[in-house]
């Protein structure tokens, strides 16, 4: 077989009757798109090397890191189930624009689909048709040069963009972010920095509890390194 180009390639950490953990490449999407039928996702590549796969949770094309894939319809149902309960844990890496505060902190939010300008984010009404609670703590990782931060995101709830929303709302914008943060700063990164770092499940067939981490993804880590030295001069 080829040899796997690191951060370039999918590569399957854990493998078992039930489930996948894999490692998602930047760049390549999770699930199939409509309007790009020949564009790499990770379900698309799983289903060809094993002949099945399906999806239960999704990463951005250009996040990097781990994400699980169900092998079997009763599997997907299960971690379904579990995400909705709140019962995995998730934790993500961002280089963010800012000095981030040293004291950690929860931001709770209602999210919408369009928040006025066609892009999902935040609402002040409860109420408003579709909003869903949206909870994320986060935590100061390191100050870097440039006025960068590495800021560590738990997720608590799963919602779409949910950690871009949350630290773009926060004052704190993702590097690379196309999306919500400003031109210059969605020019400050080689893609989006975002990277999916750990993964915690409690096996929905087995009960045993999986634990992963995956190192900040190779360009991102050569962007962090990078910023250091310039705090370090």
């Amino acid at each position: 077989a080829p040899r796997i180009r690191p951060n370039h390639d999918l590569a399957i950490i854990h493998r078992d009757p039930h489930m996948l953990i894999v490692y998602k490449p930047p760049g390549m999407l999770s699930v199939p798109s409509p309007g790009r039928r020949d564009a790499k996702n990770v379900i698309g590549v799983v289903r060809h090397i094993l002949g099945m796969a399906f999806p239960v949770h999704r990463l951005d094309e250009f996040t990097s890191g781990l994400m699980m894939v169900a092998l079997t319809e009763e599997c997907q149902r299960r971690i379904k189930n579990l995400l909705f309960h709140h019962r995995v844990e998730r934790g993500y890496l961002a280089l963010v624009s800012g000095r981030f505060p040293e004291e950690p902190c929860t931001v709770r939010t209602q999210m919408v689909r369009n928040r006025g300008d066609g892009l999902r984010g935040s609402s002040e009404d409860s109420d408003e048709d579709g909003a869903r609670e949206a909870i994320t703590h986060l935590k100061l990782r390191e100050h870097l040069g440039g006025n960068v931060s590495l800021v560590e995101a738990r997720l608590e709830t799963g919602r779409t963009h949910q950690v871009r929303i949350h630290l773009n709302e926060k004052g704190y914008p993702v590097l690379g972010d196309n999306l919500y943060a400003s031109t210059g700063i969605s020019r400050a990164a080689p893609r989006l920095a975002l990277h999916a770092f750990k993964l915690e499940i409690r096996h929905p067939f087995t009960n045993e509890m999986l634990a992963f981490e995956a190192p900040f993804a190779d360009d991102l880590e050569a962007l962090r390194r990078l910023l250091l030295r310039n705090v370090v001069r």
